[in-house]
This record gives structure tokens, C-alpha cells and sequence, in this order.
């Protein structure tokens, strides 16, 4: 390497950056040739004082050249419990610029979802969605970029960005194939542990190739920067010692050079004995002695500046270092001068409104280090406040209160209850839970401590169920939750039983409740939330007599409140699963709704009830052939959870349950599209829930109707649809659909055994309607050659069962199965009848199926090409094909 730096308007902290450099040059260049060009993204990882951050205001100095908008962040040492600190930094001067009715132009259904999180308008009523936020916050970025393209977005020290930022960065780094859009990211290795390193190696893995790591300078380059700045009369030993006393480190050599100057040593061999020194006058305890060596008031100053870390202005510093203004404008130019701060680029970071910034992270890190232990707990007990008064919230006051020592202090405690539920306003639970744990060291009076734990167990509820339960359970065990309030620890306490697979524990946990309560709504409430999570157990029945004691209890509801409501779909669903009479199912659902909709307090967003109480609702709707009901309720419910920003475990199931819709009305292809969102959404929710379970059980179910058997069986062992199966009913019976799996790859025996085991299981939960659980429908043709007899007895006991139900559906579709074990003219008249009554119903594919069948058994060429034209209307590619091959052949046709 020669000595030749960098162009004269570079820093000096680019030398030896020329393939960095160059690797920008290039990005911009693709960003700048196509407006539809595929995003870039560039990740530059170093130590501190490698040069990141000047290689980054270099991106932003070419890109600027180069006619791009460049919008740019930086995380902060002491601000990582800020969240979404990094990404405001980001957007906010973009969005700031706009009108209100602008920026809610641009956002369209984002605004109220993301613009909380990014501080342009206030939260909503509902609890925010993190996926939700998330999700809103890539669409912000994707409209934005479409205004100002070209864009690109530069985020420095992203080892220090909260963990709010690191999940939206690593989801839009994912996404970025699709968007013409430059990310440049600057990281140290390291310093970063938990779900934030998760987020960031994501990042570095969606740059598509090696991440660009900075080394050291060399000894040649560090003598050519210190002859560029002390002189070309530098000597060899000199510029050898430069390199030996700071390592190489960028920062550190130009900061000691800058010693140099200003102490006019001569740049040779007889005075390069006083580097060392020097060089620790600039760094750890030398920047401490020789901040100390400007006065005590300018150290406070400094001291104060640290603790605020971003934001510094000279205002705000006085008020927590309690000097006059004059003084602190001396203090803040007698910083300056000594290198220590520094005014903030007006064209790079945004610095919050802030006059003042730490020359580098290193500095700011060593003067906040440097502040004794309590005096350091103390200043952040005052910048709270100081914070607080100056109108930025208790949001923003609580990464200082977090940091001061518990004193029983029953004002900290509320003041960090007001952050916690500001933070879960804008989809921050885990800084809610950061507060609130917080809080209860403090610790809370007797009378409040219930409550806290009560809010901290809401606040973990879908991110932590295992924590969750420990503190509901302490909440509940203590003084303090009474009435209603009581009644909804309790029933989160089941949820979050439920979502860590203590579906037992959950029905003991409401039932002993209800039990200690006297007769009353809160006990009716009680006794329907035990009713609906016995009723969603896929083991055996949790009490005895459950269905007659919920059906005794539903004759005397009238569906006047909530409860009742609850009661009736309670019944209707038990019902429905027991293989009822389909009418009574429809009329006792029809009795839970008002005029026909989802009653006030039972919607899709509402806390009080959950989803599943509406899923079962819906449920029973679609396995009794009301397809039109079930379809709008799903379709509701998907539309609602878009609206609001629910984009994670809510999401996921309402497309699985408007897919699981689809599949029965036989849109097989529409049903396709919908399972693979909900598949892609629960992926990312995680593996193992039964939403999991929900999309890959109906995936696969649709993909066997579709005649994909190799399709099917790729996703089976891609997304583990094996046993052990989850300890919640799914819908369609997993085993049932694993069974008829098996027997269409050609593993009979497997799939015998299989269902069988089906059958064990749902004869013991009592579940005998052969639509929802039709294990008997394919056991029956499993056994047809090797144990005709009871195959018959199945196929019998499946149409006595059906015929019980009543749906044309479950009818038409026993049929089927009794001429499948027959030949000749029975099976022709069997399969007539069941045509007569699919045609009636509204699942279309299996109607397709029935004709193709009838058509085949009866030879009849125009039968066939009525089933044909069904199937292809279904895109029921399998049955296409069968009766393709039929007509072509022609063998036996009329």
C-alpha cells in the first residue's frame, strides 16, 4: 500500500477505504440507473475507531453528489431501551416536512399504525400489534421511497439501535428485492447479545454476500496520513511510533495527530518518545484528566451532557447540571475547543433537537464511565424529571428512571406504570415489561403491587406466556384485584396457560375462580371461558358430563349479554363436534348474534372474549353448510386485523380459518394463496402453536384436493405435520388429514395405523361428526381389500352419522364412500344419490369428485364432462386429470 490518502474533501479516516468506497460508488450507481431497480444493501463492520462512521458520511457526501435523498440514524450506547429510537431518528425529518393530511396521504392504513411508534400522532384505543408496527413501518419506508427515490438510508452504530429498530430493520432488509432502495448499515462485532443480535445477523444476511469488515491501517498508510498532517518532514521512526502506539486505529491516529499539533511537537525520531503520552491524554483516563483539567463546571457539564445522550442542548444541560446559562455556554465552547463535543451535522444524523453532540461514541462512552456510581443514579433520577418538564413524556423520561436505585418511591412507580402503557400503545411490550419489572423492584405499595404485576402479566402475555403465568398467578395470590378486574386477570391468566401448553392448568385455573364466586355474570363469565377451553382440548373431555352440563346451562340463556352469547356458541359448537342435529347448531348460533353480527364486546379485536370464542362461531357455521356466514366472518376478521395492525398470531389464523372457508366451498386455488400467507405469517409468529398447525394441516388438506400429493407431502416434512400433535383441536383433524396423506403416497399400512389412532382419539373426546373428523370416510377405503367387513361396518356407522347431522355435505359425502366399496349398480345408484345431495351443497369440490365418480361408474360421457368442468372450475387438478384420462381412453363409454 502507497501513501496516497484519500481525495482532499474525504476525511482523513478514509485512507485505505478505496473497496469500500468503490463498493458504494458502485450501489448508487445501480440505484441511480433504474427506478426499478432492486434494492442494495451494504454492511461495513469494525471496532470502534476503524472509520464506520466517516465511511458513512462519505456514502451520504457521493450520494448527495449524485442527486439522492439521503435520510440517516444512529443508535446511542445509553438509548437502547428507547424504543423505536433509531427508526424515528430515521423517518421522522421525512415525515415532520409533511402536512398532517399529507403524511396520512402517504402512510394510507399505516398512518395510525405506524405513526404512533414514530411520534406523529398520538396512539389509539387498541393495544398495538409489534408485528403490526413492524410491518407499518416497512410499508412507511416503501411509500416514502417511491416519493424520494433515489433513496438511501444510512443507520451508524447499529450494535447500539433498541431492539424495536433492529426487528424493523432486519423485515425490511428481508424485503428489499422489490424496492429501489440503498441501506448502508455500520456496526461493531459483538456488543450485542439476545433477540437484538437475532435481528442483526439477519440484517448482514440479507446483503446477499460477505459483509465488508474493517481492519487496521498499515504502517505505510499511517504514515502517509501523518505526513499529509503534520508535514512531509515527518520522519520514518516518527510515523512508525504513530502506528505502534495507536494500533493502526483511524480515530485514534487522528486524534493523536492532532495532539501533536497542537502541542508543536516536531514530527521526529528524538520526539517521538512523547506519543505514548499524548496518545493517552486522548482516550480513557487521560480524556478524564484532561477533562477534568477544564474546571469542574465544564466536567459537570460534560457529566450532564453524557447522561442526556442525545438531544444535548445547552438548555437542557444547565437545567440538569443546575448552572446558569451563562456558564453553560462557557462550558459548552470550552468542550468544543478541547475536541470533547461538538455541533451535529445539519445535512447527517438528526440530533433531536439537540445543539450538541459527543465528537465520538468512544468519548461519550469514557465521560459517562467516568461519573461516580451515585452521583451518576442521581443525575438520571433528575434528567427524569428534567426530561418530563421539558413535555417529551414518560416514555422518554424512563430509560432514566430505569437506571436509579429502588427507594420506595410510590411516584416512580406510577411514573413508570404511565411509560410502561405509553410503550404498549405503540407496540413496545417489551420495553413495557422493562418498566413494569422496574416498578416492582421499586417495590409498589401492598395496595398497587397486584396491579403491576397485573400489567407487566399483559404486557409479556403474547411474547412470554411462561413469565406471564408466574406473574398473574402472584397477582392474583395477592390484595389489591377486585371485581371485574379480578375476572380479567384470571381469564389472561387462562390465555396465557393455554398459549404455554397448560391447557389443563387453564380450565382448573377458571374453573376453581368460578367455583369461589357466587351465582352472577362474573361467574357465568367464568363458567363459558371453562366451557370454551374444554371445548378446544383435543384430549379427552376434561370433567364428565360437560356436554350435558353446557347444554343444560345454554336452555337458560337468551343470549341477553356477553356471557350468555358465549354460552349459546359454546353449545352450538359442542354440539356440531358431537355430530347434532346441523339445525340446532344453526339456531343456537344464529341466538349468539345481534341482528345478525358479532354483538358489541364480541369482536375480533375485543379483549374480554379472544378470537377463539369466534372461531368456534364460525366453525360451526362452516361444518353445517353455511358457508356464506362462515366466509363473511373470516373475511371480517382478516379485514379487521389488516386495519388495525395485527400482523402476527391473529393474522396468521384469520387467513388460515378464510382458507380453511375456501377449501370447503372448493376454490381450491384462492384457498392455496391464502394458506401460504398464513404459513409465511406464522413462521415468523413461530413454530409449535397450533396457528402453526392451523395453516400446514389446511395446506396440506387443499393440496391433496388439488390432486399435489408430492406438493402436499414436501410441505408435511417441511413443516413437521407429524405427531406429536398439538394438545388444541385443529380444524380439519390433523390425524384424519395425515391418514388420507399417507394413503395417497402410497403408505397404506402407515396410514391404517394413522387413522385408527384418529379414530381412538376422537370416539374418547366424544367428536363423531364424520365431516369435521372424517377418519372413518378413508379408513373404510384403506380396508376395502384386506378387511371388507369392517369396511362396510365403517362406511355404515359414517352414514348413520351423517344422516344424524344432516348437511347435504355430510350425506353426499357418506355416499361416496359406500359406493367406493361396491361395484356395478350399486355403487352407479349410490353415487347418484350422492351427487342429488352435493349438488345441494356448497362445497364444490367435493360435488366435482361425486360427478367424476358417478360419470366413471356409469359410463356416461356427459357425466364426466360435468364433473370435469366442475373440477377445473375448482382447480381440482387431480380430478382433471382422472377424468381427462378416462374420456381419452374412451374404453366402456356411452
Amino acid at each position: 500500500m502507497t501513501e496516497e490518502g484519500p481525495t482532499p474533501a474525504a476525511s482523513p479516516s478514509l485512507w485505505e477505504r478505496d473497496e469500500e468506497v468503490a463498493a458504494v460508488e458502485r450501489a448508487i450507481g445501480i440505484l441511480r440507473a433504474d427506478r426499478s431497480s432492486s434494492g442494495n444493501l451494504l454492511v461495513f463492520r469494525g471496532e470502534a475507531g476503524l472509520g464506520k462512521t466517516a465511511l458513512l458520511t462519505e456514502t451520504r457526501r457521493i450520494a448527495e453528489a449524485r442527486g439522492c435523498t439521503v435520510w440517516s440514524a444512529r443508535g446511542g450506547e445509553t438509548l437502547r431501551s428507547v424504543p423505536f429510537n433509531v427508526v424515528r431518528q430515521l423517518l421522522q425529518p421525512a415525515l415532520v416536512s409533511l402536512m398532517p393530511e399529507e403524511a396520512r396521504e402517504y402512510l394510507g392504513d399505516w398512518y395510525d399504525i405506524a405513526g404512533p411508534a414514530l411520534g406523529v400522532t398520538d396512539p389509539g384505543e387498541r393495544q398495538a400489534d409489534p408485528q403490526g408496527v413492524c410491518d407499518g413501518l416497512v410499508a412507511a419506508v416503501r411509500r416514502l421511497a417511491r416519493r424520494d427515490w433515489p433513496l438511501v438510508l444510512v443507520i451508524d452504530d447499529a450494535h447500539w439501535a433498541d431492539q424495536e429498530t433492529l426487528r424493523w430493520l432486519a423485515a425490511f432488509a428481508e424485503r428489499l428485492d422489490d424496492l429501489s432502495v440503498l441501506l448502508v448499515v455500520a456496526r461493531r462485532p459483538g456488543d450485542v447479545t439476545g433477540e437484538s443480535a437475532r435481528h442483526l445477523d439477519a440484517v448482514s444476511a440479507a446483503a446477499g454476500g460477505p459483509v465488508a469488515t474493517l481492519s487496521a491501517l498499515t504502517p505505510d498508510a499511517t504514515a502517509g496520513l501523518t505526513r499529509a498532517t503534520l508535514g512531509a518532514h515527518a520522519d520514518a521512526p516518527f510515523c512508525r511510533e504513530v502506528w505502534a502506539v495507536t494500533g493502526g486505529n483511524p480515530y485514534e491516529t487522528v486524534e493523536l495527530l492532532a495532539k501533536v499539533q497542537d502541542s508543536e511537537l516536531e514530527p521526529v525520531e528524538a520526539q517521538a518518545c512523547e506519543l505514548r503520552a499524548l496518545n493517552r491524554s486522548a482516550r480513557g483516563g487521560g480524556l478524564v484528566a484532561r477533562l477534568e483539567g477544564l474546571g469542574i463546571e465544564a466536567t459537570r457539564f460534560a457529566w450532564a451532557a453524557a447522561i442526556l445522550g442525545t438531544g444535548i442542548s445547552v438548555d437542557l444541560v444547565a437545567k440538569l447540571a443546575t448552572m446558569g446559562r451563562d456558564d453553560s455556554v462557557r462550558c459548552a465552547e470550552l468542550l468544543r475547543n478541547a475536541r470533547i463535543l461538538t455541533e451535529p451535522d445539519p445535512a447527517a444524523v438528526a440530533a433531536a433537537d439537540g445543539d450538541l453532540e459527543f465528537v465520538h461514541p468512544l468519548i461519550a462512552t469514557a465521560v459517562y464511565n467516568s461519573i461516580p456510581d451515585a452521583l451518576r443514579t442521581a443525575m438520571h433520577g433528575i434528567a427524569a424529571q428534567v426530561v418530563a418538564d421539558s413535555g417529551l413524556g414518560a416514555a422518554m423520561a424512563s430509560r432514566h428512571l430505569l437506571q436509579v436505585h429502588p427507594d420506595d418511591d410510590e411516584e416512580l412507580v406510577e411514573q413508570l406504570r404511565e411509560a410502561a402503557r405509553e410503550h404498549v400503545a405503540v407496540g413496545a411490550p417489551d420495553a413495557a415489561r422493562r418498566c413494569l419489572e422496574r416498578a416492582l423492584r421499586e417495590p409498589p405499595r401492598p395496595e398497587t403491587h397486584a396491579r403491576v404485576l397485573y400489567e407487566l402479566g399483559c404486557a409479556t402475555l403474547l411474547t412470554a406466556p411462561a413469565t406471564t403465568v408466574d406473574h398473574l398467578q402472584s397477582a392474583l395470590a395477592m390484595p389489591g384485584l377486585d371485581g371485574a378486574e379480578r375476572i380479567q386477570a384470571v381469564f389472561r391468566l387462562s390465555q396465557a396457560l393455554l398459549h404455554n401448553d397448560q391447557l389443563e392448568d387453564a380450565v382448573r385455573t377458571v374453573e376453581a375462580e368460578a367455583a369461589r364466586l357466587g351465582p352472577g355474570p362474573a361467574q357465568l363469565r367464568l363458567r363459558a371461558v371453562q366451557y370454551m377451553w374444554e371445548g378446544i382440548h383435543a384430549g379427552e373431555a376434561s370433567s364428565p358430563g360437560r356436554s350435558e352440563r353446557l347444554a343444560e346451562l345454554a336452555a337458560t340463556c337468551t343470549g341477553r349479554d356477553n356471557s350468555e352469547r358465549a354460552l349459546l356458541i359454546l353449545r352450538g359448537f359442542d354440539a356440531m363436534t358431537h355430530g347434532e342435529n346441523a339445525e340446532v347448531v344453526v339456531e343456537l348460533s344464529d341466538r349468539a348474534l345481534v341482528n345478525g353480527r358479532l354483538a358489541p364486546g364480541l369482536g375480533w379485536t375485543d379483549t374480554e372474549w379472544g378470537l377463539e370464542i369466534l372461531m368456534m362461531l364460525a366453525s360451526s357455521y362452516t361444518y353445517t353448510d353455511r358457508l356464506d356466514r362462515a366466509e363473511s366472518m373470516f373475511t371480517e376478521a382478516l379485514r379487521t386485523y389488516e386495519s388495525a395492525g395485527w400482523s402476527g398470531g391473529h393474522l396468521a389464523l384469520a387467513h388460515a380459518f378464510l382458507g380453511f372457508a375456501h377449501r370447503r366451498r372448493g376454490r381450491l386455488r384462492e384457498a392455496e394463496s391464502t394458506l401460504r400467507e398464513s404459513l409465511r405469517i406464522a413462521e415468523r409468529v413461530g413454530r409449535g402453536l397450533p396457528l402453526y398447525w392451523s395453516a400446514t394441516c389446511n395446506l396440506v388438506d387443499t393440496l391433496l384436493a388439488r390432486g399435489h400429493v408430492d406438493e402436499a407431502w414436501e410441505v408435511a416434512e417441511q413443516y413437521g405435520f407429524a405427531p406429536p400433535y398439538p394438545s388444541t383441536i385443529v380444524l380439519p383433524d390433523p390425524q384424519s388429514v395425515r391418514g388420507r396423506l399417507l394413503l395417497a403416497v402410497g403408505r397404506t399400512q402407515d396410514a391404517v395405523n394413522e387413522l385408527e389412532a384418529a379414530e381412538k382419539a376422537a370416539t374418547a373426546r366424544g367428536h363423531l361428526n364424520p365431516v369435521m373428523v372424517p377418519w372413518a370416510l378413508d379408513l373404510a377405503r384403506a380396508l376395502s381389500t384386506t378387511d371388507p367387513v369392517r369396511a362396510a361396518q365403517l362406511a355404515s356407522d359414517a352414514r348413520r352419522r351423517a344422516e344424524r347431522f344432516g348437511t347435504d355435505t355430510a350425506i353426499g359425502e357418506a355416499l361416496r364412500c359406500a359406493a367406493a366399496l361396491e361395484t356395478g349398480q350399486r355403487a352407479v345408484r349410490l353415487l347418484s344419490q350422492a351427487v342429488t345431495y352435493l349438488e345441494s351443497s356448497p362445497c364444490q369440490y367435493e360435488h366435482a369428485a361425486a360427478r367424476v365418480e358417478y360419470g366413471i361408474a356409469a359410463r356416461s360421457v356427459a357425466e364426466i364432462h360435468r364433473g370435469l368442468a366442475l373440477a377445473r372450475s375448482c382447480g381440482a387438478d387431480g380430478l382433471v386429470a382422472q377424468a381427462r384420462e378416462v374420456l381419452e381412453t374412451g374404453r366402456g363409454l356411452r
